[in-house]
């Protein structure tokens, strides 16, 4: 999984705190059953006595040990086991309610990483991205739909239909997935509003997402006011958010060319770009912006960057918002 030292750290501090809670409660479930049934500390009290000294004979070379130690433990526990029956006490009283029986709650079984950790690094992923759940539960290649996308409705510089042009587009966003971290891409979504373009990135999130990427995602407004923040405030949490701008495996940029654009977001937008495709991280940009208005707006280096690096697809048709409206 692809988190951060910090990631890790956060997930671990969870599992140190299962462990803590469980010995709390093998504590305090040993002091009522010492209270309630004689004998009981004896018992274990000798297994502990009987263990250090057949591990010190085991030591001093006698063979016979280890099989002596076996033996005494198995009627020790026997022995314990009558009690806990006698009393009332299930057999497993002295075993920990584990929130992950497989693993113990350590995490790794067999120093694999255990199902439940994998399952806590995703939520991880998922929360860090900024993208709602619920949000991706109904945007996904799962309820993407080409009915709001006619055949009749032809592009006259490309000669495709709006179907025809939204279809390439998802075979394309299919293979970028498929390919990703073996190939070295970047889309650039452009179009009028509501065609679809943040849809079709948030499905490219959802399935990078479940295979265990770190995505992040942010408006063109959110991306150049924690960069702004990051430069004129310099302190930590700002240092670590431009970090994950720069180095999270899949950004996306949405809405750019809402925001206000100035000298300083112009210079901040080729900085990431230029940063991400140096460490060759993926980045997703839909915009209503065409091409020949990225110069304009930002630089002739942006264009650039976006031109030589970008896989490009113009999206067309009606506006999906307002067809499902009157549907």
């Amino acid at each position: 999984m692809p988190l951060s030292n910090s990631q890790y750290d956060a997930i671990f501090r969870t599992y140190d705190a299962r462990q803590l809670h469980n010995q709390h409660v093998l504590e305090e479930r040993t002091r009522q059953a010492y209270a309630q049934i004689p004998g009981l500390k004896e018992i274990d009290d000798a297994i502990a006595s009987c263990s250090v000294a057949q591990a010190r004979k085991l030591l001093d070379g006698d063979s016979d040990a280890l099989e002596d130690l076996k033996r005494q433990l198995d009627d020790y526990r026997s022995k314990k086991a009558a009690l806990l029956k006698e009393h009332g006490f299930p057999a497993d009283y002295f075993t920990p309610s584990y929130i992950c029986p497989d693993c113990k709650d350590t995490g790794y079984i067999n120093s694999r990483r255990c199902h439940c950790f994998k399952q806590a690094a995703l939520q991880t992923l998922f929360t860090q991205s900024n993208l709602k759940k619920e949000v991706l539960e109904k945007e996904n290649f799962g309820t993407f739909s080409f009915d709001y996308y006619s055949a009749d409705d032809i592009n006259e510089a490309t000669g495709l239909s709006s179907l025809a042009t939204i279809k390439d587009a998802v075979a394309k966003s299919h293979h970028f997935i498929d390919h990703f971290g073996s190939e070295f891409d970047n889309l650039y979504f452009y179009g009028d509003t509501g065609i679809g373009k943040t849809f079709l990135s948030n499905c490219i999130a959802k399935e990078l997402l479940d295979r265990g990427h770190s995505v992040v995602y942010f408006t063109a407004f959110q991306l150049f006011d924690i960069l702004g923040k990051d430069t004129f405030q310099r302190n930590k949490e700002m240092s670590d958010a431009r970090e994950n701008i720069f180095d999270c495996d899949l950004l996306i940029i949405d809405d750019l060319g809402t925001e206000l654009s100035n000298s300083f977001t112009s210079s901040q937008l080729f900085l990431c770009l230029n940063e991400r495709i140096l460490r060759r991280k993926s980045t997703i940009i839909s915009t209503n912006l065409r091409m020949n208005q990225l110069a304009d707006i930002y630089s002739e280096r942006v264009l650039s960057r976006i031109s030589n690096s970008y896989t490009v697809m113009n999206l067309f048709g009606a506006d999906i918002r307002i067809l499902k409206r009157y549907h």
